[in-house]
């Protein structure tokens, strides 16, 4: 019978696995050959020319330099306000309610505040980019930011806030967090909702604050969520290009000013016609992705809490 139900278990796995070699495996080996030639993806033709590829990378200073620049601050404001937010509107509806006869509460319709928050999660990135840039659009074109402020006489960009090379980086991480956080808040109370209330209970008895609770009980007990929304936040930072494509003048601007690593990739595959190129910037951000999620995992490494 043991020697048997190896063969019937492998006959389950040869189709997928074969499949997941095929489709992922497969196209990333092919994109490692790829970044090693000077191809452009039109011909039949190219040569081999080492490293060279990965060498400009760091010499263009129009696009990758920029764009790595770009990535980089979202790569680092997005996780962290993003995981903030999520945490405290999560332990507000779990923790935030009245205390009654030593018992902890949550605040009344936690339900609804999860959908309403949860809401932009059934939304496709191309829809979320569509809305916000009416939102952030110039005034002549029912920009509700930029109506707003010319109603209570302020100023604002006569071009609205997405053509203001200052503000449009910041627009599209606000649009990044508000996309994101109702996931994380519902994510964090799933995972709150598993920490014993009598936890709570004798932190009350012992006269500690909500900001006592939050650090000393409910953040330590939930630290291996926090690094698993930090490694998807940070994915999603790297990969933040359909927001930027559909939302930003020029794909990337004005002036470059949005640009990140996934639209310098794009502009040279199918642009510029150089594929070889745009597959070794795809190796460095696959690298990149593969690191950061290790490093993250190993330095914020604790003991396992168990209750």
């Amino acid at each position: 019978m043991r020697h048997g139900k190896y063969p019937f278990i492998l006959s389950f796995l040869v189709l997928p696995v074969g499949l997941y070699a095929w489709l992922v495996i497969l196209p990333f080996a092919q994109a490692f050959q790829i970044s090693f030639t000077d191809w452009s993806g039109s011909t039949n033709q190219f040569d081999y020319i080492g490293f060279d590829n990965y060498i400009n990378l760091f010499k263009d200073d129009r696009f990758v330099i920029p764009a790595l620049q770009h990535t980089g601050i979202i790569l680092v404001v997005l996780p962290i306000v993003t995981i903030a937010m999520g945490l405290f509107f999560a332990f507000m509806l779990n923790v935030g309610g009245r205390s009654r006869q030593g018992r902890i509460e949550g605040v009344r319709g936690a339900g609804f505040h999860k959908i309403v928050y949860f809401f932009p999660q059934v939304l496709s990135l191309s829809i979320i980019g569509i809305l916000w840039k009416q939102v952030y659009a110039p005034p002549s074109f029912g920009g509700l930011f930029a109506s707003g402020l010319q109603a209570l006489g302020l100023p604002a960009p006569v071009n609205g806030f997405l053509a203001e090379k200052d503000l449009v980086l910041a627009c599209v991480i606000g649009v990044l967090v508000w996309s994101s956080v109702g996931f994380y808040l519902v994510y964090f109370s799933s995972a709150m909702a598993t920490i014993p209330r009598d936890f709570y209970e004798a932190g009350i008895i012992d006269g500690a604050g909500r900001f006592q609770l939050f650090f000393k009980i409910t953040l330590p007990l939930l630290w291996e969520s926090v690094q698993t929304a930090w490694i998807y936040l940070s994915i999603i930072a790297l990969d933040v290009f359909v927001l930027i494509y559909v939302m930003t003048p020029d794909q990337g601007g004005p002036d470059g000013a949005s640009e990140v690593v996934g639209g310098v990739i794009w502009k040279y595959a199918f642009k510029f016609a150089d594929q070889a190129f745009a597959s070794a910037l795809g190796v460095v951000l696959f690298f990149a992705a593969m690191t950061l999620a290790v490093v993250t995992l190993r330095a914020g490494r604790r003991e396992q809490i168990e209750f």
